[in-house]
């Protein structure tokens, strides 16, 4: 796979595609809906629009649309609905105070992705079928192609009974992570402990049932091994680091790597900088302080790749604008575009060009073409 220069945007329709890099994890309809970013437009004018603004930290400070996306190469992306119930005045991620108004927020981004859709800039991928469609659909040029999208849950708060489940499912819903931060509705997630409760083991055993794919990010411990345990299906790890390189129990250890690896799953390395480099203290240390690189997340790649014996099990889920921007980024990372420059960083570093495709793509596509129905 060769790197796309950042700066580089094609404008002849019958040239080659960029490369295609696949990207685990983007909460892009939060940034739409919550944050409320139009990421059809340029990202220059995204962040002049809202400089003045001061309600979050990373105002201003955003990596992510979907032109940046296309620039990149990233034409095919896990992308979230996301909105957890508070249990927990002092949690550090802000929640809604009723299963029912998280439904009801997971619902409004699902809008915005059928508004993508019904516009032409994104296309939901719901089965093998789909995918492979997706794939082999020729170019627009111009910087005009959608973007392909499987749909995720972060966190399982928002789902109110059974029978909401398979209406997500319907509705084109694929993977699941049943927790988030502290402790949730199904499960106990980053920063908490124990296992599921009655009903968080049903709804894995529904999951299953229906086909979702498990995503193991952001479970506790306790409920990581449970889950691995009762859930049959397919898992991934849509972004996460390493705890041996950054110490902190939202990172996966070597010994939940092998387990993953047992199970055909793939991990995707997140850029959330506080993950990448260890004694980050939020609104403190900066990029610049920390000397937090891209080659950090090649750290964790390879990392990942040393445990699990090869590259197959690696891949990218960057977080990039997942609540924070350039404020808490790689220092050398101007917009998700630069997520190009990955596949070279690991040639240099020694991977074979086909470990690095996988890694880039190819290992997502792969357990994609496994697990989706």
């Amino acid at each position: 796979m060769q790197t796309v220069p950042a700066t580089v945007v094609s404008t002849d329709a019958s040239a080659p595609l960029a490369p295609m890099l696949f990207d685990a994890h983007l909460d892009l309809a939060m940034n739409a809906i919550e944050w409320n970013r139009d990421l059809t437009r340029p990202l220059a004018e995204i962040r002049a629009l809202e400089a003045h603004r001061v309600d979050r930290p990373d105002r201003g400070r955003g990596t992510v649309c979907l032109p940046e996306l296309r620039r990149g190469g990233l034409r095919l992306v896990v992308a979230t609905l996301i909105a957890r119930v508070e249990h927990n005045a002092y949690s550090p991620v802000a929640g809604w105070a009723s299963a029912a108004q998280a439904w009801a927020m997971t619902q409004a981004q699902r809008a915005w992705y059928r508004a993508m859709e019904e516009a032409g800039e994104m296309v939901l991928i719901r089965d093998r079928a789909g995918l492979e469609a997706f794939l082999a659909r020729p170019s627009a040029g111009c910087g005009e192609d959608p973007v392909g999208f499987v749909l995720s849950l972060e966190g399982g708060d928002s789902i109110l009974t059974p029978a909401h489940l398979e209406r997500a499912w319907a509705d084109g819903l694929r993977a699941i992570g049943p927790a988030h931060y502290g402790p949730g509705v199904y499960a106990n997630g980053t920063d908490a402990t124990g296992g599921f409760n009655a009903r968080g083991r049903e709804l894995l055993r529904e999951m299953d049932r229906l086909g979702f794919i498990l995503d193991a990010t952001h479970l506790c411990d306790d409920c990581f091994w449970e889950a691995l345990d009762i859930f049959q299906g397919p898992v991934w790890a849509s972004h996460h680091n390493c705890r041996a390189l950054v110490p902190h129990n939202r990172q996966i250890s070597d010994e939940m790597i092998r387990a993953l690896v047992e199970r055909g799953a793939v991990l995707g390395a997140a850029l959330d900088a506080w993950m990448l480099v260890p004694g980050w203290v939020r609104g403190t240390t900066t990029p610049e302080s920390s000397g937090v690189k891209l080659s950090h997340v090649v750290d964790h790649i390879d990392h990942v790749c040393q445990v699990a014996g090869s590259a197959r099990h690696s891949g990218i889920g960057s977080d990039l604008d997942g609540a924070f921007g350039t404020e808490q980024s790689p220092g050398d990372l101007g917009s998700i575009a630069d997520l190009a420059r990955l596949p070279g960083m690991l040639r240099d570093r020694g991977f074979s060009e086909g470990d690095a495709q996988g890694v880039g793509c190819d290992n997502f596509l792969g357990f994609l073409r496994r697990a989706l129905p």
